[in-house]
């Protein structure tokens, strides 16, 4: 069965969505997503957003947003001089991103990264974010990301980020 991916089948986590069968192949994004996600939504401290079918409450991907902030210190060199002089600078937080297996090989992952961005994207034209950080879960999950033009850290491995300005082409 081909999956409708549009961003009308990605919405903010609620009750009514079933998230037990869920399994991404990794057993800590299954447990967050089945045990945590709920409380950190309701708890403000990260916006979980996931994709279903038309009908159909089962959740196929996901993933978090929420604020954070980076050392000015840990971008590259030619961009630190671009940069006002404060020591740490807000970003949008890309915490999880995962895919059912039952939806992989379908282009799924892409599209919630590419959802996220937008999404990242809008809530920095009302509160100030310079980019998107992603913490890879491993190298296959960095080169993912790095195939989207995410760069690394100078000091954090596994850890890259997206220019927020770099988004906002990808949308203009």
């Amino acid at each position: 069965m081909a999956l409708i991916l549009t961003p009308e089948h990605i919405s903010p986590l609620t009750k009514t969505h079933e998230r037990k069968s869920f399994d991404c192949g990794h057993e800590d994004l299954n447990r967050y997503l089945r045990e945590q996600a709920r409380q950190d939504a309701e708890k403000r401290v990260a916006a979980p957003f996931v994709l279903t079918q038309p009908g159909d409450p089962k959740v196929l991907g996901f993933y978090t947003l929420s604020s954070s902030i980076i050392p000015v210190s840990e971008l590259p060199e030619d961009m630190m001089k671009r940069l006002p002089r404060y020591g740490q600078l807000p970003v949008t937080l890309l915490g999880r991103l995962a895919v059912d297996r039952s939806a992989g090989g379908q282009g799924v992952g892409e599209f919630l990264l590419v959802d996220s961005l937008r999404r990242s994207l809008e809530a920095a034209q009302q509160i100030a974010a310079m980019a998107v950080v992603v913490d890879a879960k491993n190298e296959r999950a960095e080169s993912f990301y790095q195939h989207f033009n995410f760069q690394p850290f100078q000091k954090t491995p596994l850890r890259l980020f997206l220019p927020m300005a770099q988004i906002a082409q990808l949308f203009a």
